[in-house]
């Protein structure tokens, strides 16, 4: 009965190890997303920077294959090259041993000094999780609860690694642990021990933390010579994630990663086990060294050494091993991608909901820009029909319905992982914007519907109507330029100039229907191409106030008042109460009313 309790407080000290560590991972990775996109982006091709990036990202999520998943996502999303995403795996591993360092805390004693009794784990832990719990329960602001989650990860980290090391205590003497220990004196065996473990838990930093427990056990018998080649094991493990992740629904240069980052850790392996075999054998550092028992910080040190040293080998290395990824994984033939610019997002970006929404906001912003040259086009198809630029709408028409597909699932996931204010606002942005750039393709469509049957009827407009249909479209495109460069920018002084357009906009689109209208009464243009000119101003209208509709959602954002109601927003600046927006307004009935009142 003592062993069946040991074990269940054994699995149930993993489990709140495990949790720990997702917990405050997640707390560290919401904290930091944004700077860690920063710093991701400004990965150069210099391999030694890439390295540090790698080291400082995965230090910071605690996660060589988080850090691993994002690098792959970002290649899929042109952020990074193959060369960049390459330097960023080899310094994935170093960033790991900051976990094994943290762990190895459990290990300090006071030994009366102040300092040290408040870095021991017995009252830090406790200290962490009352922390956590104030933060999260009674603060409750944005800041408090990604700290409160860094508290609890780590004090839930630390109590479940209590929990595990009175679970090992009775285990130690028995008839099975015995011949666990026995079964880690063959390198071999413990490489492949450590390989098996880390691909069941899926985390590196957690193994080596369970190891870690083991050997501080008074009475484990557990020596150097048996860790290292767990540990070595370990660094293999990881490698069996990255290939699942790096081979499903990834792009070539993904899967070269995921080739990579086996090669690293594999030539990493064995050539420091053949290393460390030659120095047992002429027993350097004396035949002690290698079969006294082994504690937590000695775990942690080895393990740092063995990734820094592995890294400082191989780096000359990393142009040989892209090379090596390139001839193992080819290219396909290549086929036509219309825009591959619109393929960026990628699920795996979840794991940073800060980085996943800057690569939307990127893809959101090139989809509005092939919607923008959409509508372009169908106004020079509806000018002067074009059957080459119509084949062109309609192919482009599919590539923006398909992306707004795409990104809804997308967004619709990522829904669930955005933690912060701020970026949940962000997404609920991005989710009302990518349907309203859907339209305005849409329009395009209809402009050349519009078209086409003016072709079969064989009409045209007058030159009147001409002339005044070249004024709306100018100051549509322009309110369309501006949306879309201010989206691109996430330019909210620019969005701001929006609306003034718009209402200047929807005044031309009164004054032209009211022409038109007249102009069918007397007979001055056949009754079709006054049906064309009158719907062809519908859609010149309804793309204005989707441009309108974004430029509002833009700035609700960081306005509490527009977020919740923006009706009220609109109508309080056409009521004249804003003095910068009616200085822009007058300027633009300037530019366009004024002239379109001198056509004749």
């Amino acid at each position: 009965m003592e062993i069946l309790t040991a074990i269940i407080q054994l699995l149930g000290g993993l489990a709140m190890f495990l949790y720990g560590i997702e917990v405050m991972g997640d707390g560290l990775k919401n904290s930091s997303g944004a700077a860690l996109k920063r710093v991701l982006e400004k990965v150069t091709g210099n391999v030694l920077m890439g390295v540090l990036t790698g080291a400082l990202v995965t230090a910071v999520i605690q996660s060589s294959t988080a850090t691993i998943v994002l690098t792959v996502a970002l290649i899929g999303a042109g952020v990074l090259n193959l060369k960049q995403a390459v330097s960023i795996v080899m310094g994935a591993n170093i960033g790991t041993t900051v976990t094994a360092q943290i762990i190895r805390l459990g290990a300090i004693e006071s030994d009366g000094s102040f300092l040290l009794w408040l870095f021991d784990t017995d009252t830090l832990a406790p200290i962490a999780l009352v922390a956590g719990i104030i933060l999260l329960m009674f603060i409750k602001s944005k800041k408090s609860k990604t700290i409160g989650d860094i508290c609890i990860g780590f004090g839930v980290l630390f109590v479940g690694l209590e929990l595990m090391t009175d679970g090992v205590k009775p285990l130690i003497g028995t008839s099975a642990f015995t011949a666990f220990v026995g079964f880690l004196e063959n390198p071999l065996f413990g490489i492949l021990f450590g390989l098996i473990l880390t691909v069941i838990v899926q985390s590196s930093s957690a193994t080596v933390g369970m190891l870690q427990t083991v050997a501080s056990v008074p009475g484990s018998g557990i020596t150097f010579a048996m860790a290292y080649p767990v540990i070595m094991g370990i660094n293999l493990g990881t490698c069996v994630t990255t290939a699942m992740v790096c081979s499903i629904g990834s792009s070539k240069d993904a899967k070269r990663t995921g080739v990579v980052h086996i090669a690293f850790n594999t030539i990493g392996t064995v050539l420091f086990l053949l290393v460390m075999t030659l120095l047992q054998k002429f027993s350097v550092f004396g035949a002690g060294f290698w079969v006294r028992s082994v504690d937590s910080g000695g775990i942690a040190n080895f393990q740092t050494v063995f990734n820094l040293a592995t890294a400082a080998v191989l780096i000359p290395f990393a142009d040989w091993m892209v090379k090596l990824s390139l001839k193992i994984v080819k290219d396909d033939a290549p086929e036509e991608d219309r825009h591959p610019e619109l393929h960026t997002l990628d699920e795996k970006l979840y794991n940073s909901p800060a980085m996943a929404l800057a690569v939307t906001m990127k893809a959101v912003a090139d989809g509005g820009r092939l919607a923008q040259l959409n509508f372009r086009r169908g106004c020079k198809v509806l000018a002067k029909y074009d059957p080459v630029l119509v084949a062109e709408i309609n192919k482009d028409e599919d590539c923006i319905d398909q992306f707004t597909d795409d990104t809804d699932r997308f967004l619709i996931g990522l829904s669930k992982t955005v933690e912060t204010e701020f970026d949940d606002r962000q997404l609920d942005m991005l989710m009302q914007t990518v349907p309203n750039f859907e339209r305005i393709g849409d329009y395009a469509t209809n402009l050349v519907e519009l078209a086409e049957r003016l072709q079969s009827e064989n009409t045209t407009f007058s030159d009147t109507a001409k002339k005044e249909l070249a004024l709306i479209t100018a100051a549509v495109n322009e309110i369309l330029d501006i949306t879309v460069n201010a989206f691109a920018n996430d330019d909210n002084e620019a969005a701001k100039a929006i609306e003034p357009l718009e209402e200047t906009i929807d005044d031309m689109i009164m004054m032209l229907k009211d022409r038109h209208t007249k102009r069918l009464k007397n007979g001055q243009c056949s009754i079709g191409s006054g049906l064309v000119f009158m719907e062809a101003l519908t859609y010149f209208e309804r793309a204005s106030d989707q441009c309108s509709s974004i430029a509002v959602m833009m700035l609700a954002r960081n306005n509490e008042q527009i977020l919740q109601n923006h009706y009220d927003y609109l109508r309080e600046i056409h009521a004249g109460n804003d003095v910068a927006y009616l200085a822009e307004r007058e300027r633009r009935r300037e530019q366009y009313i004024k002239p379109l009142k001198e056509i004749m």
